[in-house]
């Protein structure tokens, strides 16, 4: 991705969490020049956690077509004394047709929310191995409290207002129709590094071209406050 284009996306995804009437945590407003005026020692549990922006195209370089908008507002640690929080939030724009590519995790579990003006669409399938689905075995999910039973590959409509339940080692791809998607993910810690599996080729964080001075800092990019 260009970096201003990652720019471009945080400046859009702070005017429409404005238009929901969504507010966001301070740190979410700081441009890289402010991050350099912080006290660091005090936001050390967001820089830890990589908690803030996240702009990814999944290493697939169209970022209009498959990539997705995420903001960090919550996480914890597996296995820590210092960051014992067993769970994650995060806010999720989805542009209209941009797609989340299959993928699915070990640990985590989590619920996705359709928070407001599009059609939240979802196809599911059981992980049969790191690089297959299962075609043949029927998905069954909590959506809304409700039990619902899908195809492999069978699309879930989520209307705004709707979620569903994940569990681990489900393959699950999203994207949004009608309109951007306001979405929310309430989960299990978070682990980006090590917890997200592909179908296809791909990565979590994007390979960056600078075409234009950095204006924000992704969540995975704060070693450039040089942090020790």
């Amino acid at each position: 991705m260009k970096r201003s284009q990652i720019n471009y996306a945080v400046d859009k995804a702070h005017a429409i969490a404005e238009t929901f009437r969504v507010c966001l945590p301070e740190f979410a407003f700081f441009t890289a020049d402010a991050w350099r005026k912080q006290p660091l020692g005090e936001w050390r549990e967001v820089l830890d956690l990589q908690l803030g922006w996240d702009i990814t195209d999944f290493g697939r370089g169209d970022f209009g077509k498959i990539g997705l908008t995420l903001l960090t507002l919550r996480n914890g640690a597996l296995n820590s004394s210092a960051y014992p929080k067993p769970y994650a939030e995060k806010m999720l724009q989805i542009q209209q047709e941009q797609q989340t590519p299959w993928h699915f995790h070990t640990h985590k579990m989590k619920d996705i929310l359709n928070r407001g003006r599009g059609d939240l669409c979802m196809q599911l399938g059981w992980v049969k191995d790191e690089a297959l689905f299962d075609e043949r075995r029927t998905v069954e999910v909590s959506v809304d409290g409700r039990k619902r039973t899908f195809k492999p590959g069978e699309t879930l409509v989520l209307k705004p207002g709707q979620g569903v339940c994940l569990p681990p080692r489900l393959y699950h791809r999203f994207w949004a129709e009608k309109a951007l998607v306001l979405g929310w993910e309430i989960s299990m810690v978070n682990d980006d590094k090590r917890d997200n599996h592909f179908l296809e080729p791909g990565r979590r964080f994007p390979a960056v071209e600078e075409d234009v001075t950095f204006k924000w800092l992704l969540c995975n990019e704060y070693y450039r406050l040089n942090v020790t």
